[in-house]
């Protein structure tokens, strides 16, 4: 799913407005696919406009497929400078896993070979959410 805005005047200067945007996503799904993890993309240009948002993986309850490959695929299509990437924990727990550290290292790597920073990751529940940037982690 690929969801193109058409005013590009939504620019992203703080981790809570990537928050708002996904807990609006996750309360207009039906429960089913809300119980499942989600990766989404967010292709920013060089302003932190959103350009566009692309969910690149439905997962189950608790885990999610996620690869360089198609986290970038659409970003280096669409020119993206910089990309964000948030996922949610059906849990509640907003602590990032030890696979959600070693699989933003790899996309961090991927990201600079491109030429596409990947300048954030969230974890995200309905309640709240961690991002690794404010807390160091990127």
């Amino acid at each position: 799913m690929i969801i193109h805005l058409k005013d590009l005047t939504k620019i992203v200067s703080e981790p809570k407005a990537i928050w708002n945007i996904i807990k609006d996503l996750l309360e207009a799904e039906d429960e089913i696919d809300r119980d499942k993890e989600h990766l989404w993309v967010f292709h920013l240009n060089s302003r932190n406009q959103i350009k566009l948002i692309e969910l690149v993986s439905l997962g189950i309850l608790n885990s999610s497929l996620i690869h360089p490959r198609e986290v970038f695929t659409r970003a280096v299509g669409e020119r993206a400078a910089q990309i964000i990437i948030a996922h949610n924990h059906p849990s509640g727990e907003v602590t990032p896993s030890e696979d959600d550290l070693v699989i933003t290292k790899r996309l961090v790597k991927a990201g600079e070979i491109l030429g596409i920073e990947l300048i954030d990751h969230l974890v995200v529940t309905t309640n709240g959410f961690t991002s690794f940037k404010k807390n160091g982690l990127i």
